[in-house]
């Protein structure tokens, strides 16, 4: 059974690069996402290629591995693949279903054309992107003045 749109823009809300995305731009992402059932073992995204698009969980299990060694299993709401939509390089994990699921897809050429017809998505999306950069950047100075700390002669 198909997700309601409502349940597709709940979706997408919970992803941390569409946080700042008014209710139009949501709904734009949404029309641009496909939902897609899939049986288990499908490969969704294979670690080494190129990323070309951007998954959100509706219903089922992924399992997440890394050099052949499991780093995670994701449910529904969880989501991965966001980064492709930005930079297009390679994958850095292999994402494979372990049950039916159910996912909506946002595949690269799809995302640049809503960004193309709502420039303003950009400019949110550089303003997260930022804002997580700078948390970052505080959590590594925190951690190096601990460092340091920890490292002065007594």
């Amino acid at each position: 059974m198909r997700a309601s749109k409502k349940d597709r823009l709940d979706l997408l809300r919970k992803v941390w690069l569409f946080e700042r995305c008014s209710q139009r731009e949501l709904n734009t992402l949404e029309s641009a996402a496909t939902e897609m059932e899939l049986p288990p073992g499908k490969i969704l995204t294979k670690q080494g290629e190129v990323g070309r698009h951007f998954v959100v969980i509706v219903e089922g299990e992924v399992e997440v591995t890394r050099d052949g060694t499991q780093i995670a299993v994701l449910g529904p709401s969880s989501f991965f693949g966001e980064m492709s939509l930005i930079d297009g390089e390679p994958r850095t994990a292999t994402a494979t279903t372990l049950t039916d699921t159910r996912v909506l897809m946002l595949t690269t050429a799809a995302f640049n054309e809503v960004l193309t017809t709502m420039p303003s998505v950009d400019r949110k999306l550089l303003a997260v992107l930022a804002a997580r950069l700078r948390a970052i950047e505080a959590t590594r100075r925190r951690r190096s003045l601990v460092f340091r700390r920890d490292r002065t002669p007594r």
